[in-house]
Formats: C-alpha cells, sequence, structure tokens
C-alpha cells in the first residue's frame, strides 16, 4: 500500500564475490592467433593459448582490384552490341598503314587529317612492308574514279600508303574485317569494336591525343539510310536515350553521313552525340563486297557518356595520370538506360519535335 501510495522507494543492491579460478595468473598471456611452422618445430604450440575464432566479425576487406569507369561503360556498350546480334572486331593493331587507315577509306592523300597536325606518324619503322593484293584497284579509284565515281584525279603514291600511323579512327579496323567477309560466301553480318585511337590534337578539359571510339558496321543487301536511322533509334532506346536528330554532313568515306545529336535536358540543346552514314562504293567495291551489298556505320565516342554518367568535368580526371584511384574504387557498376550521377538532378521537361 505504501509503495502504491508512492511513500517507499524500491532500490537494488548488488554484491560480488570475487574467487581465484583454475585459469588465474598475475600476467597477461598473449593469444596466439596462428598456427605457425617454428610452433610445430619447437612444440611451442602446446603450451600456448589460442584465441577463439569469432565468425561474427566482419573482417578485413580484401585490397582487390576496380573497374575503371571507362571500362564499366565499356561492357555495358558491349552487352547492347551483344543482345542486338553483333560480332566483335579484334583491335589488337594500334598501329595501322596509311593504306588501311585512310586510302583504303577513299580519303585522298591531300585530305586535311592526313596532315601531321592530326595523326601520329611513326618514324623507325616508318613505312610497312607491304600492301594488299587489291592496293592498285583502291589506286585507280583514286586515280581515275570508278562504280559511278570520277574519283579525285591525281597522282596516288604508293609511298604515302604505306606510312604507318597510330590508327586515327578504328574504322581501319572495320575496312580489314570487310575485306576479309568479302573473301568468304555472301553472308549479313554485324561487327562492332570498342578500342582507343590516337591524334594528335591539343589537350583540354574536353579532348585528349587518344581516347576511345565506338563503331558498328552492318552488312547486308538492300540496306538504306532510313535502316540506319531504324536501327539508330533502337540502340540509343537501349542507352536510355529516346528524342534523336539527324544532320547531313561530310565524311569522305560514307554518303550520306549524318551527324546524330540528342536533346540534353541540362544544358537545354541539342548535343551531337556520334556521326553515321553509308559506307561510298568507292570503298566497298575495291575491298571485294559485291554488288548490292550495303554497308552502314557509326562511330561514337566512349569518354563522352562516361563523363555524363559519373559526373566528370574535366576529361583528365577520368584519363591519365591525375586520375584519383578514390574515385575508381567507390564508382558504383553503370547502367546506360538508367539515370546516374548528375542525370538524377536534370529537369525532364522535353518540348521539342523531330
Amino acid at each position: 500500500d505504501l509503495k502504491r501510495r508512492r511513500l517507499i522507494k524500491p532500490n537494488k543492491t548488488f554484491s560480488y564475490a570475487v574467487s581465484k579460478g583454475t585459469n588465474f595468473s598475475t600476467e597477461i598471456k598473449k593469444q596466439a592467433t596462428d598456427l605457425t611452422v617454428e610452433m610445430l618445430q619447437s612444440g611451442a604450440w602446446k603450451n600456448s593459448e589460442f584465441k577463439k575464432f569469432n565468425f561474427d566479425s566482419l573482417g578485413v576487406s580484401p585490397n582487390g582490384g576496380h573497374l575503371h569507369p571507362l571500362m564499366k561503360v565499356r561492357e555495358e556498350f558491349r552487352q547492347i552490341f551483344f543482345e542486338m546480334g553483333f560480332e566483335e572486331m579484334p583491335t589488337n593493331n594500334f598501329v595501322d598503314s596509311s593504306f588501311w587507315n585512310f586510302d583504303a577509306l577513299f580519303v585522298p592523300q591531300q585530305h586535311a587529317a592526313r596532315d601531321l597536325q592530326d595523326t601520329f606518324f611513326l618514324k623507325d619503322p616508318a613505312v610497312a612492308n607491304e600492301l594488299p593484293a587489291f592496293w592498285e584497284t583502291v589506286r585507280d579509284v583514286h586515280e581515275k574514279g570508278g562504280y559511278g565515281s570520277i574519283g579525285y584525279r591525281y597522282p596516288w603514291s604508293i609511298e604515302e600508303a604505306k606510312r604507318l600511323v597510330l590508327r586515327t579512327h578504328t574504322t581501319a579496323v572495320s575496312s580489314n574485317v570487310l575485306n576479309k567477309l568479302a573473301q568468304e560466301p555472301y553472308r549479313p553480318a554485324k561487327y562492332f569494336s570498342i578500342d582507343r585511337v590516337y591524334r594528335n590534337e591539343a589537350v583540354d578539359a574536353t579532348h585528349l591525343a587518344e581516347f576511345h571510339q565506338v563503331e558498328g558496321v552492318i552488312a547486308d543487301k538492300n540496306m538504306s539510310l532510313g535502316s540506319l536511322i531504324a536501327f539508330l533509334d533502337i540502340f540509343f532506346q537501349k542507352m536510355g536515350i529516346t528524342n534523336l536528330r539527324f544532320k547531313p554532313t561530310y565524311n569522305p568515306y560514307t554518303e550520306p553521313s549524318m551527324e546524330i545529336f540528342s536533346w540534353h535536358d541540362g544544358f537545354k540543346k541539342w548535343v551531337e552525340i556520334g556521326n553515321s552514314g553509308m559506307f561510298r562504293p568507292e570503298m566497298l567495291r575495291p575491298l571485294g563486297l559485291e554488288d548490292g551489298v550495303q554497308v552502314a556505320g557509326f562511330g561514337l565516342s566512349l569518354e563522352r557518356p562516361t563523363m555524363i554518367k559519373y559526373g566528370v568535368d574535366n576529361i583528365r580526371a577520368l584519363v591519365g595520370h591525375k586520375v584519383d584511384l578514390g574515385m575508381v574504387q567507390s564508382n558504383p557498376a553503370c547502367r546506360l538506360d538508367k539515370k546516374m550521377g548528375k542525370e538524377v538532378f536534370q529537369p525532364t521537361v522535353i518540348a521539342t519535335d523531330n
């Protein structure tokens, strides 16, 4: 009753009794954590006290490798290509002759892209040992024309064609693969490549002397520009890009040619994201592809979508000796079809017509 009326308050009293146990000692012994070879050889393990394993502990994180953001985006691109039935081209030829890099693509030997200020030429060795068997056909198309073209009408030089360069685009690989495809019985084919290319450019926040190019080619009969546009719509949809525009442009080895633009919500303007076109017959027929086979090609950089996805403003923070390894270790996997990083905070209002 007194407790109910809060006239008294109960208190708890604790008492402890301490006595010496069987393991009592005045010295603190260090417990062994590992059974070593020395302990086995000396017999010290018999008198050692081992520390019990704590299976609930998280342990120390292993210092393993981490994929660079470029490699994460590259793998995402590869999976999109494989999903759409493409084959990957071998791209281990970083050095190639000017013939494959330019001449086989119907790029004239006086073109500005072949100047020293745009291309890295090798000094040793400076020239290729030989050219492929169809080099004379390529020469004739440049000098005299053919396949409905009048050519460039200039004296073509085999010495210029043999000069070795660091490839300026992966289209040099595509032309080689198309030449091998022409040696087989006719079949439709889709190829892609993602690898480094080199340009003699001034380095700034958005340009490097070496970068990665994503390229795809589709070879089939009755291919048209409409087929290419329809494919590009599907391809970029898989990357989460649905609002495209195409602008006519000039490329030496494609006609018609198109620049690919996408509406950027953050910049509030159309941004160029790639280049595309139909390969010219002056390029395809000397490679050996039969009449009626058309080839569509398209390309874009790997660095630009990576910078957008991971919120990188300066390309030198993404590639080169100034890269922060902490950034490499902490960045998540890439999903091209999902918004990441700065994209999450961009407005999503799109009011434009194609």
